[in-house]
């Protein structure tokens, strides 16, 4: 089969491109910068607002993988243009080149639209998906983590030195970004099981993971069991986004628009929403997923 993968770059993109490498597929991966060859794969340089180099990667491929997006700003005006324009422009190109199959990469945020200009976002690229006419399945996944992700990584550099910070209460679900890649490698095939739906998917946890359990697994992952676990009230969240932004800018990892929906309290996923056991299972459960997470990290000099 021929995919066509848009964000190949970024954590869950890089992670789903080599899922597909593994299992004999053609890969046509979009990407702004000169990459090095890669067996079986096709570099199509372009990016979102580019209309010819989309029609260039969507052509020929029985499917397509929407994963290219911001997740995260100091400005969120930005989202609307990368998560909901950028949407539009793959779906208007697939539609061109007459690529019928696309999994959308949502976000779990989306859920709740109203809380943060991210999750509004990906609600809105969540409808034009519904609306396109396309073949499409739309995974929202939870927080995800792995080897060579930026996001969580602060909570396991935090953890090493005693200290796990995390907002004041609440539950979460976690997928492994192996066992994410998985799934939407598993969405390419077409389906009439799979087709118009929305999937939630999680670990080996349905019922998700409070902080102070997460907390938990994180300062024992990276060898430091005692870590404290520090519930920050909202105001202290607020003022540290703050801070983050005046002192990294647009690194800054922490941002007013993300601590809009990390004080929200439930961040389970849907049961009812998730993905037919015959299509995909989870292999990573939280404590050995971020085990080996923490592992990574080291050995590659991060910790």
């Amino acid at each position: 089969m021929n995919v066509a993968i848009t964000g190949v770059t970024g954590f869950v993109g890089s992670a789903t491109m080599e899922i597909a490498r593994q299992k004999g597929m053609k890969v046509q991966a979009l990407t702004r910068r000169e990459q090095e060859p890669l067996n079986r794969v096709t570099w199509v340089r372009g990016d979102l607002d580019n209309a010819d180099a989309l029609r260039k990667l969507c052509e020929g491929a029985d499917a397509v993988i929407h994963i290219a997006g911001l997740v995260n700003t100091p400005n969120p005006n930005r989202f609307e243009a990368a998560n909901v324009t950028g949407t539009a422009n793959v779906i208007a190109a697939a539609k061109a080149v007459g690529a019928s199959r696309l999994v959308f990469v949502s976000s779990l945020s989306a859920r709740e639209p109203q809380l943060s200009a991210y999750g509004a976002s990906k609600a809105k690229a969540e409808k034009l998906v519904e609306a396109s006419g396309l073949n499409w399945t739309t995974v929202r996944p939870p927080a995800v983590y792995g080897p060579g992700d930026t996001e969580m990584f602060e909570l396991f550099r935090t953890a090493k030195y005693g200290v796990v910070p995390v907002p004041p209460k609440g539950k979460t679900s976690l997928i492994h970004v192996e066992d994410l890649a998985r799934l939407l490698i598993a969405l390419v095939r077409v389906s009439p099981v799979t087709r118009g739906k929305t999937y939630e998917p999680w670990d080996d946890n349905a019922f998700g993971y409070t902080h102070d359990e997460l907390a938990k697994m994180i300062g024992e992952a990276v060898g430091n069991p005692n870590a404290i676990t520090a519930k920050l009230p909202a105001p202290v969240m607020q003022f540290a986004a703050k801070a983050d932004q005046l002192l990294r800018g647009s690194k800054a990892k922490l941002t007013p628009d993300r601590v809009g929906y990390m004080l929200h309290e439930d961040w389970v996923c849907d049961m009812k929403k998730a993905p037919p056991l015959s299509v995909w299972q989870a292999v990573w459960d939280g404590p050995a997923g971020l085990k080996m997470t923490a592992d990574w990290y080291k050995e590659e000099g991060w910790l």
